[in-house]
Order: structure tokens, then C-alpha cells, then sequence
């Protein structure tokens, strides 16, 4: 599998009155990542041809940080695509390596010319997953 890793700094727009990190910036970090490997990691023909979209989130609360905290986010892909979609993997760890968040979510390409549904074939898989 091909990872990508990113830190995120829990600044205080982010807590919320609980005083930690809000759930909305953990899905928020979540599309950061992604959105950043994609950009790194893929053909820029296919950046150019193709747009992702969620159709899925499946989110586990283990822990939380506040403001200031480091937060480590690694994402994969665990499986082959399925025709136009796929699972993303993000892990959230803290600086000692304590597991915060787990999400699994589900990402469908989209054509840009069209607009519809694209099958992800094997040369946009590639960068991503090595199976």
C-alpha cells in the first residue's frame, strides 16, 4: 500500500466547547489529506480529468487532543477499487504515537468533462494501491 502522512496543529478555531478538537475538523483533516495525496501521488492527467467525491464516512472516536496538540494523519488505501469507487484509511495519532481517530471512508471518481461516474482503472490505482 502506498501511504502519505501530514501533521495537523490543533489550532483554537478547531476546539470546540468541550476543549478539544471538533468533530467536523477531524472530517476536515480527513479530506485534507486525502485531497493531498491525491495531489501528489497521482498522474497529473488524471488530476486534470478527474474529481473525488465522498459518498461514505465511518468515523472512530478513541481519544482527543486540545489547542496546540500535533496531531500525526496517515492514509491509505486497504483495497482494490470497486468500478468508480474506493476506501480511504486515515489514522490520527498524537505525538506519542496514541491512536485518536480512525476513519474508513468511501470515495467515488467523478469525469470532470462529464460530470458522471468514471470506472478507476488501473493506471489511476497505481500510485495508490499496490496490491
Amino acid at each position: 500500500m502506498n501511504r502519505y502522512a501530514k501533521t495537523f496543529v490543533a489550532r483554537p478555531e478547531h476546539i470546540d466547547e468541550l476543549g478539544h478538537v471538533n468533530n467536523a475538523v477531524w472530517l476536515q483533516w480527513t479530506q485534507d489529506i486525502a485531497t493531498a495525496h491525491w495531489n501528489a501521488a497521482a498522474d497529473p492527467a488524471h488530476a486534470a480529468a478527474y474529481v473525488w467525491v465522498v459518498t461514505r464516512h465511518e468515523i472512530d472516536y478513541r481519544g482527543n487532543v486540545g489547542v496546540g496538540a500535533r496531531v500525526e494523519a496517515e492514509t491509505f488505501i486497504p483495497q482494490a477499487p470497486r468500478g468508480a469507487r474506493f476506501d480511504r484509511c486515515v489514522v490520527f495519532r498524537d505525538a506519542g504515537g496514541k491512536l485518536l481517530v480512525e476513519v474508513r471512508s468511501t470515495w467515488a471518481m467523478i469525469e470532470r468533462a462529464s460530470g458522471r461516474l468514471a470506472r478507476i482503472g488501473p493506471a489511476v490505482a497505481a500510485p495508490f494501491f499496490v496490491g
